[in-house]
């Protein structure tokens, strides 16, 4: 042997030995110091944790009846291993997906997790537990799923599942109270810790506000699966908790009531020709409430356009949500009672009333009432131009005297310098309207609420330097989208004065304040606190629809206490003098036809009309009110927006929701017919029986029971 080959053999041998220790190496790494780590992963393959869902909790009306429950769906779920080892796979999804009616992409789309790179945004992404099997369609109906049942050779891999759902039993009803569900997005996880493991939250209404409470809170299950992904055995590690059943003030037969009215009330506006346009009244958005003047519990709330609260559950499609959102349809998802901000016409009185007092006004005095007042070279002009003589300030709020209170608005510009303010201008009708609580939230417990706006000096000059330069670039460019020629030289006029001097708080800028018109913006939710807190002595209740919180046994969670926002800087007297006045508007003033053959003098109500003039659009109808007038308990508003007259169209609807009220029949009161079960709010939160179900008082079929 050569030195040349005993080198190459030496070589080898050290290559060999080498070989051999490193698999020696590596052995002794998986088979020993790898030992417990190979078998977490074994026990990882073969062991999942399963999210439990928590049960929704109930929402109720204040007697215990069902507003939004849980359902049974029917739910597709596909394993995806089990599907991987199909030699048929893209065969048996292509049958699925046409038994869905749903695209295969889409389909396929949902098997992927969110978050790889392969993943469509949600919602065609699963984002449930990673190893957990995806849930492809929700809620599909006995028929379908059927098929998938009646027929497993066919569907192999996929599985029909049972899962609660929202329900709202009364479809259309309080559904802008009420709110609804909707998935848990990769976004939400991102933001929101407590979200994890959750499926659905709360998206508007109460389902949003009091989603904590509501959803619960998830249980966890161990699941010992096979090799193909078959499920073996399982042990709950953690039970799912229910959540709290949500007790509102809400009373769903006077639900119906108000939504009835305020349907009608449209109803009468679109029957009944403009004056002005010659043309039907559109009526295209209306709002009311009613409110306990004693605590601001909210007992219905109304808004129109409406939809029916179960379109969103599953999923809503982009067809509907469209028709949700669209303009043209009156935007049916806007909850018009806390969102509709809009002139409150002669509604606004009473704060106007409030500061005349405050200025030395005399309540007994005479104050003219012509057809027209003339100030800053401009005649101002009375509603429908009627002159009513020499009146006193009660009799100016019956009759709705614009002229009056352009006299007192006049007034009280110049006491504040006019053009050119003294120092700290009092702007009196401003501060009172914000001690009324306008131009700022009422703090009710629900999202999305609007402040309203109350003009004054500095409301004026904070706009006009936030809009400046939109309004100067108008000046320049006009309107020319918009196809009506008068409306767009009046727009860009309009942005001409306002570029140039804007910021000014001119004479007609006090007097339409004074009568609600102009800049002036409120809510029917912040009419009816304001009118609550003359009712009841001065106090400014919050407003709420939250009663009590339970838990699954029925105990008391949490009580909601009504809360104070404040007291009206009125004197008592004032106060009881705005309440005699607003009663004779129904018993000698503007809403005295609306009111014909009520029984006052049993059941006296209070109430002003308020008809809002809006520049390119027909009028807005308001009303306002409380009763009873001698004992207020009850306030009730309404507007329908391009509704023509408040005593018309709103005023006939609100004696509607007083005659249920109180039992009015013939003419006649009748505690004992009050659509309220017992003639008033209830007393204390519902009883749940051991079955979790509410005791409802008369039962699901008595004369005043839950039927929507």
């Amino acid at each position: 042997m050569t030195d040349r080959t005993h080198a190459r053999l030496l070589i080898l041998a050290v290559l060999v030995m080498s070989l051999v220790v490193t698999l020696a190496a590596r052995a002794f790494s998986l088979q020993v110091a790898g030992a417990d780590q190979a078998r977490a992963a074994a026990s990882d393959n073969r062991e999942r944790a399963l999210v439990l869902p928590a049960t929704r909790g109930l929402v109720l009306d204040q007697l215990g009846r069902p507003l939004a429950t849980n359902r049974i769906a029917l739910d597709v779920s596909v394993a995806r291993r089990e599907l991987r080892r199909l030699d048929d796979a893209e065969a048996v999804l292509g049958r699925l997906a046409a038994l869905l009616r749903i695209d295969p992409a889409t389909l396929a789309a949902r098997l992927e997790n969110c978050g790889t790179p392969r993943a469509r945004p949600q919602p065609d992404c699963w984002n449930g537990a990673p190893g957990a099997d995806p849930v492809v369609a929700r809620d599909i109906g006995v028929e379908r799923a059927g098929v998938i049942l009646a027929a497993p050779a066919d569907y192999p891999a996929v599985t029909v599942l049972e899962s609660a759902v929202r329900h709202y039993p009364g479809g259309t009803r309080a559904a802008h109270v009420l709110g609804h569900v909707g998935r848990v997005t990769a976004e939400d996880l991102a933001a929101r810790a407590d979200l994890d493991g959750i499926a659905t939250i709360g998206r508007a209404g109460l389902e949003e506000q009091y989603d904590a409470e509501l959803r619960g809170r998830p249980g966890l299950e161990r699941v010992v699966v096979d090799s193909a992904g078959h499920r073996q055995s399982g042990g709950v590690v953690e039970p799912a908790e229910p959540g709290q059943t949500l007790v509102t003030t809400i009373d769903l037969s006077l639900q119906a009531v108000l939504e009835e009215q305020l349907e009608a009330a449209v109803t009468r506006a679109r029957g009944r020709v403009d004056p002005v346009t010659r043309r039907p009244y559109e009526a295209d958005g209306a709002a009311a409430v009613v409110l306990d003047v004693r605590t601001g519990a909210v007992l219905a709330m109304a808004s129109a356009p409406t939809f029916d609260a179960n379109v969103w559950t599953g999923g809503i499609s982009s067809a509907d949500y469209a028709a949700l959102t669209d303009a043209a349809a009156g935007q049916p998802l806007l909850n018009r009672p806390l969102q509709a901000a809009l002139p409150p016409a002669s509604s606004f009185k009473v704060v106007s009333t409030a500061a005349a007092l405050q200025a030395g006004w005399s309540p007994t005095d005479a104050y003219d009432c012509p057809s027209r007042y003339r100030t800053g070279g401009r005649w101002f002009r009375n509603y429908e131009s009627r002159a009513h003589g020499s009146i006193t300030l009660a009799r100016s709020l019956e009759v709705s005297c614009d002229t009056v209170y352009y006299r007192l608005a006049d007034q009280l510009w110049q006491a504040d310098g006019g053009s050119d303010p003294v120092e700290e201008p009092r702007e009196l009708v401003a501060s009172t309207a914000a001690d009324f609580g306008f131009g700022a939230a009422t703090g009710i417990d629900l999202p999305g609420e609007r402040a309203g706006r109350v003009p004054s000096r500095a409301a004026k000059r904070a706009l006009w330097q936030e809009r400046r330069d939109d309004w100067c670039r108008r000046a320049d460019t006009g309107y020319p989208e918009i196809a009506d020629a008068e409306r767009a030289r009046y727009l860009r006029q309009l942005a001409q004065e306002q570029c140039v001097d804007g910021m000014r708080w001119r004479v007609g800028d006090a007097l339409n304040a004074a009568i609600g018109q102009g800049d002036t913006a409120a809510t029917v939710l912040q009419v009816a606190v304001a009118y609550a807190a003359v009712a009841n002595g001065g106090t400014r209740w919050r407003p709420h629809l939250a009663r009590a919180l339970l838990d699954a046994d029925g105990s008391v969670v949490r009580s909601v206490e009504p809360q104070a926002l404040g007291t009206l800087d009125v004197p008592a007297e004032d106060l009881a003098f705005l309440r005699r006045a607003l009663r004779g508007v129904i018993e000698d003033g503007t809403a005295r036809g609306a009111f014909a053959g009520f029984p006052v003098d049993a059941v006296p109500i209070a109430g002003k009309t308020g008809t809002a003039e809006v520049f390119g659009k027909q009028s807005t109808s308001w009303f306002a009110s409380f009763a009873p007038a001698d004992d207020p308990r009850y306030a009730v508003v309404m507007m329908v927006e391009q509704g023509g007259t408040g005593a018309f169209t709103s005023g006939r609807s609100v004696r509607q929701v007083y005659e249920a009220i109180f039992g009015v029949r013939d003419g006649v009161a009748d505690p004992a017919r009050s659509v309220l079960v017992g003639g008033d709010v209830a007393d204390g939160p519902p009883v749940l029986g051991p079955d979790g179900v509410p005791r409802v008082p008369g039962g699901a079929g008595s004369e005043r029971g839950a039927g929507p």
